[in-house]
């Protein structure tokens, strides 16, 4: 009954004020409304709405609720009754002070110390919804040109990354450049006023398999916004002189998404040294990518710009100066490599030691310790055991080592 007067109260709050904003609507009311081209203004309860949060029934005995037998809309007959009625069940003011619509007319209410500003502080913004992306890419596929666009990235909505911070292991210097960035998203509108834009260009440099995809993932989950994901070899035509156009495109995509973390792999791909007889077409593409860097940023533009590269030596140096930090993906060292073990190994059930698997493998990548647990379940399963022991694990490290050195020999 709460959660229908709830929804009810929600559409009608928020088509009577127009100061409200879509970011206001809580994200799971949020998303029954969603249509093609986003919400609409007004929001409209339908019956159908309405049977995917409760009975219907239980709310049209209501004095102050009917519904429209032609149209099917549920509506508030009385909206003074109806908010005196909501405020005075002691369940509704925690339903309250978790909705910002509901939150912004409550605040001045009789006693009921409510606070708006909390509200929305809890409420997830609908960059965050896989609906809005798809609305925003619905618009950007009317038009042939921007749909094209559309063919050179990756999109993911932060409801469909599968990582997060607690499957990453960073170290301390690693999570003080993500939580700078956290509190840079936050203050942006600060940092406009003090003149401080050329924030949010991280590179980040290291060896395959350190975390540099994930972290970039997971950073896009953390702040609910979409990530623009992108593998410059993707981008480079076979005609150099699209590969200038392409990279312009995919600069103009994170802008037309903000705010999203548009993340380029593959950096060093166009992005590398210059010399004086390479292609001219080449020369542009690295000019229009530098032009691009200098022309986005997340103060003004809302875009996290992050680079990723297994070759830092390969980029020119006026790439290097475009980025406001580089930050080090190194192989793990053994404080790492332990939580890497003690993540992945945290689900599988079994009798094993944990320092001894560090001490084995020096060198190994994060990716590489996820493949000796990958490795030792199935090789568990095989025989018929969910179970793993610790020589399942140390055959495990020995078959990756074996797989590394087979790799280097070539």
């Amino acid at each position: 009954m709460l959660k229908l007067v709830e929804l009810v109260l929600t559409a009608e709050i928020y088509n009577r004020f127009s100061e409200l904003s879509e970011d206001d609507i809580p994200k799971k009311i949020r998303k029954l409304f969603y249509g093609k081209t986003g919400i609409s203004r007004p929001l409209v309860v339908k019956v159908d709405v309405a049977k995917q949060v409760g009975n219907v029934e239980d709310i049209l005995k209501l004095p102050f609720i009917d519904v429209n037998t032609f149209t099917k809309q549920i509506i508030v007959t009385s909206f003074d009754a109806a908010v005196k009625w909501f405020a005075s069940k002691g369940d509704a003011i925690e339903i309250i002070r978790n909705n910002p619509v509901l939150a912004y007319f409550y605040q001045n209410y009789d006693s009921l110390n409510i606070s708006y500003e909390e509200a929305k502080k809890k409420n997830k913004p609908r960059h965050s919804d896989r609906e809005w992306l798809k609305s925003v890419v619905a618009e950007l596929e009317k038009n042939p040109e921007t749909a094209e666009m559309l063919c050179l990235v990756r999109l993911y909505s932060p409801e469909d990354i599968k990582v997060d911070f607690s499957d990453v292991a960073l170290n301390a210097e690693q999570m003080e450049e993500i939580r700078k960035i956290e509190v840079a998203m936050e203050e942006r509108a600060y940092l406009k006023q003090i003149g401080l834009t050329e924030v949010g260009k991280l590179l980040f440099i290291g060896p395959p398999g350190t975390g540099k995809t994930t972290t970039a993932r997971a950073l896009s989950k953390k702040l609910c916004v979409p990530l623009v994901e992108v593998k410059l070899s993707m981008i480079t035509s076979q005609y150099l002189g699209e590969t200038s156009k392409n990279i312009e495109k995919v600069f103009e995509i994170a802008k037309r998404l903000n705010p999203c973390i548009l993340f380029i792999d593959e950096f060093d791909y166009v992005a590398k040294t210059r010399t004086s007889d390479e292609h001219a077409a080449v020369k542009r593409a690295v000019n229009t990518l530098l032009k691009s860097i200098d022309e986005i940023n997340l103060v003004e533009d809302g875009v996290i710009l992050i680079a990723a590269t297994n070759h830092p030596s390969l980029l020119d140096p006026a790439v290097w100066r475009r980025f406001d930090k580089i930050v080090e993906f190194p192989e793990p060292p053994e404080n790492v490599r332990r939580r890497i073990f003690e993540l992945a190994l945290s689900k599988v059930e079994g009798d094993y030691d944990i320092e001894e698997l560090v001490a084995l493998s020096d060198g190994f990548t994060g990716a590489e310790i996820k493949l000796v647990v990958r490795e030792a379940v199935l090789k568990a399963l095989l025989r018929g055991d969910k179970r793993i022991s610790q020589q399942d694990l140390l055959n495990a490290v020995e078959e990756v080592k074996s797989r590394l050195n087979l790799k280097t020999s070539y």
